[in-house]
């Protein structure tokens, strides 16, 4: 496990994966006979539902990050009207149509 942590390999968990295994584990305590299923069922939905908050974060953090990248690479674009009132003599230019 340390050789597939350093490597990079190591595979992280989707929300939707943990909160369907926190689901099954529920329905699975919920309908179980013996009493040690059930707590180990229920200690296994709580798990599951502790992870899937991870990954919902985890998730949420990702898409803001690219979303700030989007945006960052947008203001760094010049279009090319942009660039022509730049270089123009009148830099007022395409200003009087809006």
């Amino acid at each position: 496990m340390t050789l597939a942590i350093e490597k990079g390999l190591l595979m992280e968990l989707s929300s939707t994966l943990c909160r369907v295994q926190e689901a099954y584990q529920q329905d699975r305590a919920a309908k179980a006979v013996l009493e040690n299923v059930r707590t180990v069922a229920g200690k296994a939905a709580k798990a599951w539902g502790l992870e899937a908050l991870a990954a919902e974060r985890r998730e949420a953090r990702r898409e803001r990050t690219r979303v700030i990248a989007e945006m960052a690479a947008l203001q760094k674009h010049r279009f090319p009207e942009e660039e022509d009132r730049l270089f123009s003599e009148n830099p007022d230019r395409g200003f009087g149509n809006t």
